[in-house]
Formats: structure tokens, sequence, C-alpha cells
């Protein structure tokens, strides 16, 4: 059409036009000159009815409920703890689906039309809220106790030897029991990191590692100690210590504590009375017999026992044997830093031993700090400052109380620290798995002041061995901070 359309209808056409609105029939066609033109086009009840959608036709929507927001509000409210931390609102339909609500519960209650749309619903309502991890043990919790009592098992068998001194006249033999006191810490190191290899294994598997390597161990030392002594009563003493110290790595790596303070109970009580009593040859013999026997049986009960356990299956050889040996490379070079350090100061010696207690017990501080440290850490170099302050802190705490201990002893108040500072980080550096620098580090402190002490004055000097030391501590150091400093081995 050119121009605007009437929509009224025209003088003398008002009924035509009401007729054919009211009563349907075929409308006719149109004609040149006709103005009935909007009367035809307008449709029919019939027409209008067939177009229509059926919800419109019938009337209102029966199949759609009105939705109910009150409803879901308070399902909203009943489900905000589990719907918080969902990420997706498909998340809060698994979790209405759990509930076990069916499609008709959610159309007639809520009315939404299906289990998606009622979740959007409270996906929106609910804000995000992400809850913390549960707390969960620390695995790394030390036994403080036990800690202890290992520390005071270091040092009571040096009570057997003011007890037998009458006896063999140490003082004129004391390079035999040296070198087998040296010989055994460097073997009972290697063993007892095998031993724990083993141990991942089944108990049988390092019961007989030990009762192999133990008495092995033991017979060296003692052949090593011959040597020297040349068939003199320190030959016996020699053995002994080799057999005590060969029985004691056997229930020290086995956890059995308490049976060796048990055993030592003879000498303790021979010790405590010396003072005020003359024993006698008898008891100053019978008594360490009488306590290295106790080991040995203890010993040999806890393998016993061991030897019960079936066999695992897999490998029955385990890992090579040379993997052990940097552990008794290091046994061998703290045996000898610490003679160094009795041959000038020997009460500081029983210092130094009674502290690897809590040197150990600092060992699984560490490691607990240092998860706690990595949860709490949200890049590696924020890790990395945080597991330093962890190494500052512990190395603090071992090294510090030992300064007043050296003054008490008379000896200096560098060169224990020091020396402790480097065992104990060449200890934690072992504890992850990493032997060689501990190893190769601390031989060469032990060379480098070994040397020196051969082509100088005897005692050497005490700024040798806490030069050679603090070296050996800050290098030591540098490899914790190194390799420690990383995520990945507290992972």
């Amino acid at each position: 059409m050119s121009g605007p359309m009437d929509l009224e209808p025209r003088r003398g056409q008002d009924d035509t036009l009401m007729l054919r609105l009211a009563r349907p029939r075929r409308p006719e066609p149109a004609r040149p000159g006709d103005r009935d033109t909007l009367a035809m086009r307008l449709p029919d009840p019939v027409t209008l009815g067939l177009r229509l959608p059926g919800s419109l036709r019938d009337g209102p929507l029966r199949d759609e409920p009105l939705r109910d927001e009150a409803a879901v509000d308070r399902l909203a409210a009943e489900m905000a703890d589990r719907i918080g931390p969902a990420v997706h609102p498909y998340e809060v339909a698994a979790l209405l689906e759990a509930d076990g609500l069916s499609a008709d519960t959610i159309r007639q209650r809520y009315g939404h039309p299906d289990i998606f749309s009622l979740a959007a619903a409270l996906y929106e309502r609910v804000p995000r809220v992400f809850a913390e991890p549960a707390p969960t043990p620390d695995p790394w919790r030390p036994d403080t106790l036990r800690c202890l009592l290992r520390g005071v098992l270091f040092a009571l068998p040096a009570l057997a030897y003011p007890l037998t001194a009458p006896l063999w006249q140490p003082g004129e033999h004391a390079a035999a029991l040296v070198i087998a006191g040296i010989l055994s810490w460097a073997w009972g190191q290697a063993l007892g990191h095998r031993a724990y290899a083993r141990m991942a294994a089944g108990r049988r598997e390092a019961a007989r590692t030990l009762l192999r390597g133990a008495p092995l161990g033991a017979l060296l030392a003692t052949a090593a100690a011959a040597v020297t002594a040349q068939g003199s009563p320190a030959t016996w003493a020699a053995a002994a210590q080799s057999l005590y110290l060969a029985a004691a790595g056997v229930l020290l790596v086995t956890g059995g504590e308490y049976r060796l303070l048990a055993a030592l109970s003879p000498i303790v009580a021979g010790a405590a009375v010396l003072p005020w009593w003359e024993p006698g040859p008898v008891l100053r013999a019978g008594l360490p017999g009488l306590a290295l026997a106790a080991t040995v049986l203890a010993a040999g009960w806890t393998l016993r026992a061991g030897l019960t356990v079936p066999a695992a299956a897999g490998d029955a050889a385990g890992p090579s044997p040379l993997r052990s040996l940097p552990y008794g490379l290091f046994g061998l070079a703290a045996g000898l830093l610490v003679l160094m350090e009795g041959v000038r100061e020997p009460y500081a010696v029983i210092v130094l031993t009674v502290s690897m207690g809590p040197a150990e017990w600092l060992l699984y501080r560490y490691r607990s700090l240092s998860a706690a440290a990595l949860a709490a850490s949200a890049t590696p170099r924020a890790f990395l400052l945080r597991s330093a302050g962890v190494l500052a802190l512990c190395l603090l705490a071992y090294t510090l109380p030992l300064v007043p201990a050296a003054l008490l002893t008379g000896a200096g108040p560098a060169t224990l620290p020091l020396l402790a500072a480097a065992l104990w980080t060449a200890l934690l550096l072992q504890a992850f798995g990493a032997a060689w620098p501990p190893a190769l580090i601390c031989l060469a402190a032990a060379g480098t002041a070994g040397a020196v002490t051969l082509a100088g004055p005897n005692p050497p000097p005490a700024s040798v061995l806490a030069l050679c030391s603090g070296t050996a501590a800050l290098c030591l150091t540098g490899c914790v901070v190194r390799l420690l400093g990383r995520p990945a081995p507290h992972a």
C-alpha cells in the first residue's frame, strides 16, 4: 500500500465489519475499488485459534508453577556450608542429586524446571567460601623421651672405662681402643643405613642384614686393634668394646633403647659407687662383662624375633652395598674429628656425645617445620626464605647451649659448637638422602686437621680444629640451603 491505512471503519460499513468478525465465512475475492481490504485480512476466530499456542488457547500455564523464592532461600541457607566451597553450579547439582531431590519435587516445591536451574539459583545465592583443609597429624613429630634417652645411651658406655681402667692400663694402650672405636663407628654408620634401607622391604630382611653385618664389623675392629695392642690386655678390652658397639647398634636400629638401658644397668651401678667404695678386680671385670652379655643377648633376641617374620616378596638382595659407602665414610670422618677434640678436651667429647640426643630431636623438628613452611608458602622464593629461617632456628637451638657447656668443661667457646654444627648439618643432609656431600666435606675437614696436627705441636691448637670445623659447617649449611631450600624434597 502506498498510503496510510485507515483503521476506523467508514460510515455505512460498520455492520458489514461486525458481521464478518462475528460469523466466519470464506472471504470473497478482492475487487478493484473495494474498500473491504482491512476486513478481509483480519483473522477470524477459527484461524486465530489455530495460530495461538495451546497454553494461550486453553488458559493460563499449568505445567510450570510459579517459583517459590522463599523455599529456594531456605534451601540455600540449609546447604550453605556445602554450596560455599563449590566452584561450579554442577557441583551443587551433584549435591542435590545426592540428597535425593526428584524432578517432581524440584518443580512442585521450588518452581524450577530441572535440577540444573535450581542448582544455578543456589550457586548465585551462596557466596564462595573455601575452607582450609582439616589439620592432619604431624608425621615428623619427634619422640622427645626417646631422643633424650638415645643421647644418654651414647654416653653411658664410657662409664666402663674408669671401672676397668686398673685392669689393663688404658693410658699405655689407648691407641688400640681408639682405632677399634673409629672403625666400629664407621662400620656402624654404613650398616645402620643398609639396615634401614632393608627395613623398607620388611623386618626379616633388616634382621638378616644386621645378623650378617654386626659380627663382621666387630671382628674387623678387633683385628685392627690387635695389631696395635701386640698381645696386651688392651686386645680383650678392644674386643669387648667392638662387640658391645655391634650389639648396641642392632638395638638402636631396631628401636630397643629400653632394653639397652636395662642391659647397661650393671655398669651404671658400679660407676655410681666407685667414688665411695672400691669394688675389687672381680666386680670391676664382672659388672662390665655382665652388661656386655646382657647387651649381646638382647640384640640376639631382637634379631631372632625379626627372623620369624615371613619374608617379603621382591628383590631378596636389596640395594647395592655401595649405596651405604658414603655413610661409612662420614662415620670415619666424624670419628676422627671427635678424636682430635677428645685429645685436647675429653669432657667436651662427653658433652658432644650426650648432645646427639637433642640433635636427633632437632632433625625431626626441622622436617616438621619445613613441612609447615611449605604449606604456608605460595612461591618457591617464599619457601626458600622460610626454609633458611627454619635452618637458622634449629642450628641456634642446638649450638647455643653448647657454648656454656664448653666453657664449663674447660674447652674453648668456638670449637665445640662449630664441630657440633658441622655434624648436625651433615646428619640433616643424610636424612634427606644426600650422603656424598657431607661425607666428602667432613673427610676434607678431618684430613686437613689431621695433617696440621701431625705436622704441628701435640696437642694441636684449638684454632686448627675450630677453623676446619667452621669451614665444614659453612659448606654444609650452603648445601642444605641449596638442596633443601626447594619444595621438592619436602613434598
